[in-house]
């Protein structure tokens, strides 16, 4: 008797067994991809936030820096303003001093020189302003992005792992399913 079984075992499988075990393992695959289904696009969706989240994170640190070199390019202008200032201040004093019109002349222009140089970088202090406050308003705005998507990523990650944790137990039961169905098939 017990070769009579070994022989049974050791013969292939029917068609029809083989069939059978295949169609079984179509609807297993099948379950798992309407289980997969149900998670939809979210993993997608999860990974897409997460990048467009490091791209604002970039963006801010951008804007940072930027602000930071127009402060000091500011400071800058500044300490020209101050070069200037004293540079007058000394070519006022050798107007005092002055021998003929030509000196005279000269000391003027100088003089009319420096206080263009303490115009223009108060323009550009003016500009560099308006550029920080454009660029502080920049990053208010990005920030207030940034706290909606770090919101709708909580949220979407929160759903995400609830689906996969309703699914997960379903899911591997029915891949063991499979696994087992394989050499019935193979065979």
């Amino acid at each position: 008797m017990a070769t009579a079984e070994k022989k049974q075992a050791e013969q292939p499988l029917s068609v029809e067994s083989r069939l059978k075990s295949l169609y079984e393992l179509q609807t297993i695959l099948s379950q798992i991809d309407r289980i997969k289904t149900v998670r939809g696009e979210l993993p997608l969706e999860v990974r897409d936030l997460e990048d467009h989240i490091e791209g604002l994170n970039t963006r801010l640190g951008n804007f940072r820096q930027e602000i930071e070199e127009l402060r000091k390019k500011t400071v800058a202008e500044k300490e020209k303003i101050n070069e200037s200032q004293a540079k007058i201040a000394t070519y006022k004093t050798q107007l005092d001093n002055v021998r003929n019109n030509r000196e005279f002349d000269l000391l003027s222009k100088e003089i009319e020189f420096q206080t263009l140089e303490i115009e223009l970088c108060e323009k550009h202090i003016n500009e560099y302003a308006r550029i920080i406050d454009a660029k502080t308003a920049d990053i208010a705005a990005t920030e207030e992005t940034l706290s909606d998507q770090q919101h709708i990523l909580g949220e979407k990650r929160a759903e995400l792992e609830e689906i996969v944790s309703e699914t997960k137990q379903d899911e591997e039961r029915l891949r063991e399913q499979a696994k087992a169905l394989e050499p019935k098939i193979d065979a």
